[in-house]
Formats: structure tokens, sequence, C-alpha cells
């Protein structure tokens, strides 16, 4: 071994020094479908396409919102993008690389939540442009983007505005219709479920509203207007009352040439004279051939005409006058040249139950299908989430709870037509045949997983060890309160996936309260997945929220958060109060450019800068000294204390100390930090993250983050009680390799794992129990350590190799004569200095 590590330590430090090259990608060539499109040329006609169909990514319930996806051989198409969605794409294997346009039928967090890291990732991909269609704020909102992505270098982010005119490719061609609102909202438009009516702010709550502004001012946060956020709340573009819907019409596709039926009639198939037979025939002409007149109808299949299918949103019922009464829709209704195979409604049943509506819908006639998506679609989305739940559960129930879904009390009303209520992956094909299709669409089947597990080798023994371990081991002195509780909610890195979301920590203070630590893309739908019906109350005990950075995939689930609090508090009748939120001031700006193009949203925060919080800083400002007085007591906290660490710019940690004596530190990203270290002193439990596995130090160093080993030596030199590591890559999809590094003081996070501070002997025992649940990917990680590990063996021979030579030829050249090596070693220690 010490022979490997003095063989690697040369090529590692040379690495480290001259940059890894090993690791350097190639530049990312256009994809392959992109290269096609290319050698078709802009005027190659395909005549439409042979298949098309509609998908359900999202069925409209509250903790997925509605989202469709459109497949073509040619093109794929998103409509709506809410929070969610990505990881959905990832999980049911609909590919992101290939969307070449995103429609948005209105700015509203659940239509646009999803589009930031979906935006971030087709640009990882190498998509060289994006086309997004909707309301005409859509450009602020990419502008808004920026202020925490970065320079979004490498695509093409491209607005088609909803006044532009039809949009035509090789599929479709998509006409916008903007449809206005009867109503003038206030200051606050619908939540997600557009069945709640526009939100009249108290007097209490727009004095809030103003001081949480202004707090904003008093600490000199300007835009780059120079304006603060207060008289930039003025110059507001947002248009609650606008929604974009869209009509889609598919090319015709031409009929296919009967090859046999051409030989019966002595066509000369098989030769260079049949293409213009079968191109004219195809165009719809005759032809004559010795002297008999063949038309198109012999020698083709009737072609299959350009079907069409709406997509509209309708969020209240101020929307549905405008609807019934606008022309766009009337040339399709009816005796109409283009039939409608299916208009896809996103609309509560407060509006598909109105009398007009109904009407509406009635006047495509019989043949047209309506597909329905709102919160009384009760689908499965996340089924790996569920399996791997399940699978957890046998080992220790409490501490890996059962997940449950979250479905709205009141069922759907009947409507008589033909309606279908929308599923997670149900479809509806278009081409080549009219029909739903089912067979894709998701089977929760519980005793199927436990099954699978079951049946895993040393699965069942290790879970049966335990509990007798369990049984055996002497009662603790005392017990433990249940509080603190902590509920990891998104345990990966970067961006969601099918297993792990990510980051997101919710620590239960007491039954009634309860802090957010960061509050990555998806928050609220792991809430919603864990509590299922009690959301509301949870979302009621939610005092505080830390945001560590401004990396997306610890932010951009905020927004969610804030607006589904509102509706928690409505619902329960609880007074409303602004969510004290501890982050950078970097966060501002993002929250006022998405206040000023699309939600009224600053009126839930009262912002405490973290910087604010650092030991020894100084509050010159009143109103902050107020907020974190406010928050320690809310929170019955003696300390909230931040420190920076080392990551991005303005990246910080947290520890926060509770009244009965308890201390939880939270390291957000960073590489090992000795100011994290010294603020968590004697904690009882630190949470960290552990990005990379041990050997990939080099990595952790580029990506600014920390490997297993760092992780748990930062815990045991900080003297705390307890290390949980998290936040890991998405590589480690289940579970990271385990270091030499982990002992009786060393647990490993899951999403929706829950513990306590009294769960801390317990869960080192369950290790066993994982690794036999996990041991396929274990043994792959292995497989892959040791390739890699091979690698560089291999590279550090053939640096030797190279190095023997130019040692022999040095030492050849050596002087030989007393004068001479006293001066070459007085140069050299003249160099040395």
């Amino acid at each position: 071994m010490w022979a490997l590590r003095s063989l690697l330590r040369p090529v590692s430090l040379r690495t480290m020094s001259q940059g890894s090259a090993r690791r350097q990608r190639p530049p990312k060539d256009p994809l392959r479908h992109l290269r096609t499109r290319e050698k078709r040329g802009p005027s190659w006609g395909p005549g439409g396409p042979s298949t098309v169909y509609l998908q359900v990514v999202a069925a409209g319930g509250r903790d997925a919102g509605a989202a469709l996806y459109v497949f073509s051989e040619f093109n794929r198409y998103l409509f709506n993008c809410g929070e969610g969605v990505q990881r959905l794409m990832q999980e049911h294997k609909l590919k992101v690389a290939r969307l070449d346009n995103i429609f948005l039928t209105r700015m509203h967090w659940s239509n646009v939540g999803g589009l930031c890291g979906m935006i971030l990732t087709l640009k990882e991909t190498g998509l060289p442009k994006c086309v997004l269609s909707g309301p005409p704020q859509l450009e602020k909102y990419l502008e808004a983007i920026k202020i925490f992505s970065g320079p979004l270098k490498g695509i093409d982010l491209a607005v088609r505005p909803h006044s532009a005119p039809e949009y035509k490719d090789e599929t479709m061609t998509v006409h916008q219709v903007p449809i206005h609102s009867e109503r003038r909202y206030g200051r606050q438009q619908p939540l997600q479920s557009p069945k709640r009516s526009p939100n009249r702010l108290s007097p209490e709550q727009s004095s809030s509203d103003s001081a949480s502004t202004d707090t904003s001012a008093e600490n000199g946060e300007h835009h780059p207007d120079g304006s603060s956020a207060g008289t930039n709340r003025k110059a507001s573009g947002r248009d609650p009352s606008l929604v974009v819907a869209f009509i889609c019409k598919l090319h015709m596709r031409k009929g296919n040439f009967l090859v046999l039926k051409a030989k019966e009639l002595g066509l000369p198939v098989g030769t260079a004279a049949i293409a213009p037979i079968i191109a004219a025939v195809k165009n719809g002409e005759s032809i004559t051939h010795e002297g008999r007149e063949i038309t198109p109808e012999e020698l083709c299949t009737p072609p299959d005409p350009g079907l069409a299918f709406i997509v509209i949103e309708c969020p209240d019922e101020g929307f549905i006058q405008p609807i019934c009464e606008n022309d766009n829709f009337k040339r399709y209704q009816g005796e109409a040249d283009a039939p409608v195979a299916l208009v896809v409604h996103i609309a509560p049943d407060s509006v598909l139950t109105d009398t007009r509506y109904q009407q509406w819908m009635e006047r495509f006639g019989p043949d047209t299908q309506h597909l329905i998506l709102n919160e009384t679609c009760s689908s499965v989305h996340n089924l790996r989430s569920h399996k791997i739940q399940t699978q957890l559960n046998l080992i220790h129930p409490d501490i890996f709870p059962l997940l449950t879904s979250f479905y709205n009390k009141e069922e759907g009303s009947a409507l008589n037509m033909p309606i279908v209520r929308g599923e997670c992956l149900l479809k509806y094909q278009l081409r080549p045949k009219r029909e739903w299709q089912r067979d894709t669409t998701l089977t929760y089947n519980t005793d199927e997983f436990i099954a699978e597990a079951l049946e895993l080798p040393n699965f069942q023994e290790s879970v049966q060890e335990y509990k007798k371990s369990v049984q055996e081991s002497p009662a603790p002195e005392e017990k433990r309160s249940q509080y603190p509780e902590i509920v990891f909610l998104g345990t990966g890195s970067a961006i969601p996936m099918k297993i792990r979301n990510v980051s997101s920590t919710l620590i239960n203070l007491s039954s009634d309260k309860s802090v957010l630590l960061d509050c990555g893309e998806g928050t609220f739908g792991q809430l919603c997945r864990h509590y299922g019906q009690q959301i509301d109350r949870v979302l009621c005990n939610l005092t505080a929220v830390f945001v560590s950075h401004l990396h997306a995939d610890h932010h951009t689930g905020l927004l969610n958060i804030l607006l589904q609090r509102e509706h928690a508090l409505e619902s329960l009748g609880k007074p409303f109060q602004p969510l004290l939120v501890v982050a950078p001031t970097q966060l501002r700006p993002w929250l006022q450019q998405y206040h000023n193009q699309c939600q009224e949203i600053l009126h839930h925060i009262s912002m405490i800068p973290a910087k604010c919080l650092q030991k020894g800083a100084e509050v010159t400002s009143p109103q902050i000294e107020r907020l974190i007085s406010l928050l320690l007591e809310t929170c019955d906290l003696k300390e909230f204390q931040t420190c920076l660490v080392r990551h991005c710019k303005h990246a910080f940690g947290c520890a926060l100390v509770h009244s009965s004596g308890w201390k939880v530190v939270y390291s957000g990203d960073t590489m090992p930090c000795e100011a994290l270290v010294q603020m968590g002193k004697n904690a009882n439990l630190l949470i960290h993250e552990a990005t990379l596995e041990d050997g990939l130090e080099e990595e952790a160093v580029e990506k600014t983050h920390s490997t297993t080993s760092q992780a748990i030596h930062v815990g045991m030199r900080m003297n705390a009680e307890f290390i949980m590591l998290n936040h890991f890559s998405q590589r480690y999809a289940k579970i990271p390799l385990f270091s030499p590094d982990f002992n009786e003081k060393v647990g490993i996070a899951f999403d929706h794992m829950k513990i306590c501070l009294g769960d801390f002997p317990t869960v080192p025992k369950l290790i066993p129990s994982l690794k036999a649940l996990f041991a396929d990917d274990i043994e792959e990680m292995v497989e892959r350590k040791e390739k890699r590990e091979l690698r560089l063996v291999r590279a550090a021979l053939l640096a030797q190799q190279d190095m023997e030579p130019q040692q022999k030829r040095a030492v050849m050249e050596e002087p030989h004569s007393p004068q001479s090596k006293k001066e070459s070693t007085g140069s050299t220690i003249d160099n040395r200095v």
C-alpha cells in the first residue's frame, strides 16, 4: 500500500499544479438529433411526423403541479415547468436534452418553479438553443435567474412573446392565444389551486410588507437602477390577469405508397422512374401509365389529416367569459376544418362545474377528448422514492417512516362529456392512432417492493441481528426528548434525482415550531410526501428558513414554501405572519425581481442578513435587531450563529443552540472549514456535507466540497456527539461509499429519514442492513473506484518510466570536480533561498 501511495503522490501533485487532464472533457459537439436536423436542411419537408403523443408529467396535484410532455420523432415540447418536473422527467426517462420548446401558460410559480434548474440542466447537456413561449414577463424572469446562476453561456435562450406570429416546425404549427381575466387582481394572485379567491391583505400584512422592504433600504441594499426595494415595487411588470393558451395543429401526414399495388398495375417499381410517380401520387396528383389514368387513392393509403390539440389554463371564474367569447377557439368548434382531438384543461373543479365553461367544452363536439389536470387528480409521481422508503422501513419503521401522497379531500366533479383525469405518465396518442394509453402509468405495489427486498442475500438476517442487538442492549439511563426531530427532505447535490432530492432539512424544534435548513427545488413536494394530509399544520408551524448560499439547489424551493404557507394559514384560519428568512443579502435581488415581474411575495418575508448573525458582527439597523430578537424568541433559541464557510462567495454555515441546551450545527456546502469547527464546538449533532468519496480529494477542491473522511474529521475536531453526512453527489444515488473512518458516531442521511438525539446509538447499527439492501450498488461503486485507482497507478508507472532517462542524463552530465560540486551545491542553496 505504501508503494502505491508513493507512486500516486507525485502524479497527484503534478495534477494539482498543472490541472487535471484526466478529467478534462472534450468540447461538446452538437447533439445527435441536431446534427441530423442540420443535414436535412431547412428545405427538407417530412410531410408531418408519423408518431405524436402527449404524456402527463405532473397531473396537477398540489405537490407536483401540472406539466405535459409532447413527443414526435422530430421534436420534443414541454408545457409548463413547475418544481419537480425535471426530477420526474429524469426518473421516467423523458429526455430533457431533446427539448426544443417550453410553453408556459402563466407566470406563476406552479408553472415556472422548475425552470431555473431545467435551464441549467439544458445548458449542461450542450443544447445550443431553447425557445420559451408565454407571458411577456418571461424575458425578465430569465434575467432574474442570472442573479444566482451567472451568465448562461453556451445556450441561446430565446423568448417568443405571446403576441408573436404562429410558430411552425417539422411537427406542428402553434398559435398563442392571450386571455385576460375580467377581474382586476390585488397584490396577490390565486395560488396554484385557483379555487382560492384573490387574497386581500389586512392592514397588518401591508405594514409588515413595507417593514420588510424598508429593511432593504435601511441596509443600503439598492438595485442596478439605483432604486431601493421599496421604490422598485411601483415599477411592477406583473400581470396576474393574463394567461396564454396554445392551439397546436399537426402537419398533415401524406399517405404511404402501396408497393404491391403498384406492381400489380405494372408500374416500374425498383427503378429510378418510380420516384416521380411516388412524389406525384403522394401530393394528390393522378398519373397516366400506358394510357390509363391512375388516381392517388389507388396507390396510397389515405393521408392523415392535421389534428389539433389545445392546452388552456383557467385559474378561476374570472377567465371563463373571456375564454367562451374568444374567436380563436370558435374556429375549432362546431364544423371545424381542423378537428380538435384533445383539449387539456388546467383548471380547478370550481371552473369545470361552471355552466358557462361546460357549454364551451361541449361546443367542441363528441369526438373531442378532454384531459383534466388539477388538485383532484390523485397520482403517485415519484415511484422510486416510494419504493426505496418502503424497503428502508423494513429496517427501522420509525427512522424510515412510510411515505404518503397528498390527496385532495374533495373528489372530482362528474361532467357530462368524455373527460379523463390526469395520471403521471398517462398518454394520449394522436398518431398513428387516436387512443388513450395507460401501459406506462405508475402502479404502486407495496408488497412487490417488500418481496424484492426480502429476497436479497443477507438482508433479512442483518435486520434480525440488528433487532436482536437492540433487545439485548441495556436501556439508556435517561430517555431523551422527542425534540429536536430532524427530518431530511433532500440529501443529494446539484440536481434533483429520482432517489435523492436537493438540499433541505426540517428541524422540528417542538410540537408547534420548526426551522428549515436550506430549501432546494421540490422541498414542498417532499413535505407533502412525508406528512400527507398534515402538510398545512407543518407549514403553519414553520417559523424560519436558513438559506446557506445562492446555488440553485439550495434555495429555489423557497418561493413555493412561502406561497403554500400562506395557503395553509388561511385554510386553518390562523393569522398571517411573515416568515423569518436568514440568508445572504444577495438573495434579495432575486426575490425583488420575481416580486416585480411575476407575483407579489415580499410581504411573505422578514429577511435577516446571514452576515449579521456572525460572532462579533455589528448590527446597526434597529429593524434587523428586532428581527433577530424575534427569531430567537419565536424559535426558543439561546443562539442562532452563522459563519462564512469555504465554498462560493457569501456561503454560510449555522449553529442553533436551544434554550434547553442542545446544539445542532449545519455546514451548508463547504470544504473542511476551521471557522465551522470553532462555531460548532461540542455540538450534539453536526450535519455536514460529504459530496464525494475518499480518493477524490482533488475534485473536492475543484468543486469546493468535502469528502466523506474530511467531513468526519471536521466532526471529530469539533467534538460533536454525532455526525450525519448528507449532500451526496448524485453518482451515489442510493448510498455513498463507506469510508474506513466510519465509526459509532457517524450516520448516513437518506431522504425522508427522521431522527432525534436519542437515535444516535441506533443509526450506526443500521449500516449492515443498509449494506445488504444496497449490496449491488456498493459493489458497482467499488469496481469503479478500483478502475480509477488502476488508471492512476498506470499513469504513475508511465510517468516514472519517462523520468528515468532524464535522471540518467542528469547523472551523466553532472560535473565531477570538487570545485564544480561545491559551486553546484552553492547554486542549489541560493535557488532554495
